[in-house]
C-alpha cells in the first residue's frame, strides 16, 4: 500500500529530524536527487561527461537540495548552470554549487535536463513561473513549483515535470487535482522520515492488496456463501445499463444477481445472461444491494431502492438513486458513487453550493465533505478516483485508462463495486470502494490494448483484470 501526506505533515515530521542531524537530512535529499538527475541523463544520452543541466533555484531548502546535487553533478563532468528566482539562495547550497564550477546565469541556458527547484511544500497561492517551460526534460525538486503540496491545486503556468523527485514521503498534492498530471513519474527518496510521520493523509491500494483480498475459491462454496447481489438498473430508455452492471457483478464472480427491472430490461438481461434471477420486485435473500443505473420512473424500482436503502445491507447508490439521497435513512455499509455533476447536484440539495469545475478542483476536499455530511462512504469517480469514508479515511485510485472516460464505463463500476461488496462483507466499505475502483482502472487498461473501446467491451476485461489480480 502506498502512502502519501500533506506538505504540513513533512514539514512537520522533518523539525525532529532537523534537531539531530542538520545538515546532513538536506545533503540525504540532494544525494537523492543526484541520483535520479544521473540516471535521468544516462537514459537519455549514455554517459554523463559534457551533459548540459541547468536549474531555477529559489531561496529556500528546495533550492539548496538542487544546488547540493548539481554540484555532484558537476564533480562528474556535467557543465551545471542555475538561475536564481530571488537575490538570494540558499548560502551552502550556492558556495558547494560554484566550489564545484557550477555557473550563475540571469537566463536559462539550453540543457538536457532542467531542475525546477524554485518553491517547496511550504509555497501557497499564486505562482507565476519566472521563465516559459523550457525544452527539454524537466525534473521538479520535492514537487512542481506552484503546485500545492496538501490539494494538489496549481497556479496556471506551472512547468509540467517529467519527473517529480519528492523528499521524505510522497505528498498528497502529487495524487489528485492538477499537481497529479503537473507531476509526471514520481521518485520518492527515502530521507528518514517514516518513524516520524503520522498516520498517512491518502491511502493508495496496489494490486497485491486488491490480491488479499480477494476470497480464495473454498471446497464447501455455494451459491449463496459466495454472495448474492441485487441489482435494481435500467428502463426503457436506457436498457442497456443494467446489462452492463449485471455483466461487471458477473465478471468479479459473484454466486448470484438478482436482478430487478421492467420486463423489456429483464429480457435484455436474460439475453445476455440466462443465469440471472431477474424480476419486478424484490425477492429473495440478498449479501448486497447496487441501486440506479439506468433507472426512469419505475414505481417497482424505485420501491426496491427505498428497501436496499433501508435495508442495512452494504449498498452501491448510483447514478438516478442519487437523487433520493439525502433523504435515504443511510448506513455506514453505503457507497455512494458519483461524478463532479453528480456531486454537485447532490450538495445542491444539500443547500451547499459546490460547482461541477470546484470540485473537479480540490476532488479530495469535496469527497470527504461529502463523506461526513452524508454519513456514507463517497467514491468520486473522476481521472483520479477518491474513495473517501465519513471518519476522513481516504484511498486514491489512478489506475485507469483515457478511454474509460466512456458512456456506461460507471454502470460497469457499479457492477464490481457492487460485487465485491456481496462477497467481502466484512472489509471496510472505504476498502472495497477503492479495490473496485483499481479492477476497474487496470480492466480498462486490458481493454485498451486492443485500441479504443466502449464500455461493452469492459466485462471481458474486468474478468480478466481480476484473474490476473488473483494469480
Amino acid at each position: 500500500m502506498i502512502t502519501a501526506f500533506t506538505g504540513t505533515e513533512v514539514r512537520e515530521a522533518e523539525r525532529p529530524l532537523l534537531a539531530r542531524l542538520g545538515p546532513e537530512l538536506m545533503a540525504r535529499a540532494a544525494h537523492g536527487l543526484y541520483r535520479v538527475l544521473v540516471a535521468e541523463l544516462l537514459r537519455a544520452r549514455g554517459s554523463l561527461y559534457g551533459a548540459r543541466v541547468s536549474a531555477v533555484v529559489g531561496k529556500g531548502n528546495n533550492g539548496g537540495d538542487a544546488l547540493f546535487a548539481l554540484a555532484e553533478l558537476a564533480r562528474r563532468g556535467v557543465r551545471t548552470t542555475a538561475v536564481l528566482a530571488s537575490s538570494t539562495a540558499h548560502s551552502d547550497g550556492l558556495a558547494a554549487f560554484l566550489a564545484a564550477g557550477g555557473r550563475i546565469e540571469k537566463a536559462l541556458e539550453p540543457a538536457e535536463l532542467v531542475v525546477d527547484a524554485v518553491l517547496g511544500t511550504g509555497a501557497s497561492g499564486e505562482y507565476r513561473a519566472p521563465f516559459p517551460r523550457p525544452e527539454g526534460l524537466v525534473v521538479a525538486c520535492d514537487l512542481p513549483s506552484g503546485v500545492d503540496a496538501d490539494t494538489g491545486m496549481a497556479s496556471e503556468d506551472v512547468w509540467e515535470a517529467d519527473v517529480t523527485v519528492t523528499f521524505g514521503a510522497l505528498k498528497t498534492g502529487l495524487l489528485v487535482g492538477r499537481g497529479r498530471v503537473l507531476a509526471g513519474r514520481v521518485e520518492v527518496v527515502d530521507i528518514g522520515l517514516t518513524p516520524e510521520l503520522p498516520r498517512p493523509d491518502v491511502l493508495v491500494l496496489e494490486p497485491e492488496d486488491v490480491r488479499a483480498l480477494l476470497p480464495e475459491p473454498r471446497e464447501d462454496w455455494q451459491k449463496y456463501s459466495r454472495g448474492v447481489l441485487g441489482i435494481v438498473a435500467g428502463s426503457d430508455q436506457y436498457p442497456g445499463a443494467a446489462v452492463l452492471a449485471t455483466s461487471a457483478a458477473l465478471a468479479v464472480g459473484v454466486g448470484m444477481v438478482r436482478f430487478i427491472g421492467p420486463e423489456s430490461v429483464r429480457r435484455a438481461v436474460l439475453a445476455a445472461h440466462p443465469e440471472v434471477v431477474a424480476s419486478g420486485a424484490p425477492q429473495g435473500r440478498v449479501q448486497a444491494w447496487a441501486v440506479g443505473p439506468g433507472i426512469a420512473d419505475d414505481a417497482d424500482q424505485h420501491r426496491a431502492v427505498d428497501e436496499a436503502a433501508g435495508s442495512g445491507l452494504p449498498l452501491v447508490i448510483d447514478a438516478s438513486a442519487l437523487n433520493g439521497i439525502p433523504g435515504a435513512h443511510l448506513n455506514g455499509r453505503a457507497v455512494l458513487t458519483p461524478h463532479a455533476g453528480e456531486l454537485s447536484h447532490l450538495l445542491s440539495r444539500m443547500g451547499i453550493e459546490a460547482e461541477r469545475a470546484a470540485i473537479e478542483e480540490q476532488p479530495l476536499r469535496w469527497a470527504r465533505f461529502a463523506a461526513e455530511h452524508v454519513g456514507a462512504t463517497v467514491l468520486l469517480k473522476g481521472p483520479v478516483t477518491v474513495c473517501a469514508a465519513p471518519d476522513g479515511t481516504t484511498y486514491v485510485q489512478a489506475s485507469g485508462h483515457p478511454y474509460l472516460a466512456t458512456a456506461g464505463s460507471g454502470d460497469t463500476l457499479t457492477g464490481i463495486l457492487g460485487a465485491l461488496l456481496a462477497t467481502i462483507p466484512h472489509e471496510r466499505p472505504v476498502q472495497i470502494a477503492a479495490a473496485a475502483a483499481l479492477i476497474h482502472g487496470r480492466a480498462g487498461r486490458i481493454a485498451a490494448e486492443g485500441g479504443p473501446f466502449g464500455a461493452g467491451a469492459l466485462a471481458a476485461a474486468v474478468r480478466e483484470s481480476v484473474a490476473r489480480l488473483s494469480r
